[in-house]
């Protein structure tokens, strides 16, 4: 059972499989960092000046040692969770364009060889 965990493990797909999932942490806290720090300050600032995240629906009188409601709907946190999506989907639209376009357009594989047998068949036919 360990040689079969050992092959496992080390085989190619694994180790890029893990590789993947720790760049993917990292590029998540690079994006995280731009949407929270540099677009959402621009965001509120447009929208009146207000912070998204503190806009909430106090469900009671009770409050928190820091003043904030202590049960509350906290709309503006899903708010900035939906604008946050919206970039990064962005993004990564942009990204897929971008290696797409560096890749250039497949080539064209032209007809098979059944194809081109059943093309030079219709032919004898039409004459």
């Amino acid at each position: 059972m360990w040689k079969e965990f050992k092959d496992f493990i080390f085989t190619g797909n694994v180790i890029d499989f893990a590789i993947a999932v720790i760049l993917a942490g990292a590029v998540g806290l690079v994006v995280n960092g731009f949407v929270n720090d540099i677009v959402m300050p621009v965001v509120g600032h447009f929208a009146g000046g207000s912070d998204f995240s503190d806009m909430m629906i106090a469900l009671g009188d009770k409050v928190n040692e820091d003043g904030t409601p202590a049960n509350a709907i906290r709309y503006g946190k899903w708010i900035n969770s939906i604008i946050n999506l919206l970039i990064v989907g962005f993004v990564l639209f942009m990204l897929g364009k971008a290696k797409i376009k560096a890749l250039g357009a497949a080539p064209d594989p032209g007809p098979t060889a059944d194809q081109e047998l059943l093309a030079e068949i219709r032919d004898a036919v039409k004459k």
